[in-house]
């Protein structure tokens, strides 16, 4: 057993501070006097329905087909290593 769990084992036993007594009353009774607020109702949904029109429209528009470039990092030269884009072709 080391430090770390005979400390925790000494907090476990330990009595619960006084002025914890009551907490979960006094924190729900601030939580209930407080005022809600509701102002995100209509404009979250509105986001929420555009995002999602905005993924079917994407997901089904027909992509381009681009040509590969090759990222073999033992054959040959490749054009995005690092040493290529900061020194370009000699």
């Amino acid at each position: 057993m080391d430090e770390l769990d005979r400390a925790l084992a000494r907090l476990a036993g330990a009595p619960a501070p006084a002025a914890l007594d009551g907490i979960e009353t006094r924190v729900l009774a601030r939580i209930g006097s407080r005022p809600v607020v509701r102002q995100a109702g209509i404009g979250l949904g509105v986001v929420t329905a555009a995002a999602l029109a905005i993924g079917i429209v994407g997901a089904e528009l027909p992509v381009a087909a681009r040509p590969t470039v090759s990222l073999a990092p033992l054959g040959g030269a490749s054009p995005l290593a690092p040493s290529s884009l900061l020194l370009g072709e000699q």
